[in-house]
């Protein structure tokens, strides 16, 4: 089975398929520092891949592609990649649906205080100050951004 090198722990479900289909190599596992890890298992991983992006898998001297979760690959070193012939792969625009729905729910958040009034409405302040002032929240959140 050929070795893939992760550089940080995945997700349970995908850590599990990989496995099936790969050796993983967990440095954080390991008692060796991970410079120690990855010099010890550099002369043994035929072609190895690496799941994410640390400047120290860049010294395994046979490492064939390096792959990241990120939508963006600015976090790696690109023209040090191209030397070797390290092959970049990143997540593209798989996400990019859902991070406008986080944006979009964290507006809405900010904007009605939902985690506030349900803090308020847990603790019993409504029965004793009676019905969330949301309104007057969000009238006052304008006046104060000027909106």
């Amino acid at each position: 089975m050929p070795f893939v090198l992760l550089l940080r722990p995945l997700k349970f479900f995908l850590d599990e398929r990989l496995s099936k289909r790969f050796r993983l190599l967990r440095p954080w596992e390991s008692p060796l520092q991970r410079d120690q890890f990855l010099a010890a298992h550099a002369r043994s991983v035929r072609r190895p891949f690496a799941w994410d992006s640390h400047s120290s898998a860049l010294r395994l001297p046979r490492l064939g592609c390096i792959i990241t979760t990120s939508a963006g690959i600015d976090h790696i070193d690109l023209p040090e990649c191209q030397h070797p012939g390290v092959a970049v792969a990143n997540a593209g625009t798989v996400f990019s649906e859902d991070v406008a729905d986080d944006a979009v729910g964290l507006l809405l958040e900010i904007l009605r205080r939902i985690s506030v009034s349900v803090h308020y409405v847990r603790s019993g302040l409504w029965s004793s100050r009676g019905d969330y002032p949301l309104l007057a929240i969000c009238v006052r959140s304008r006046f104060a951004t000027g909106l």
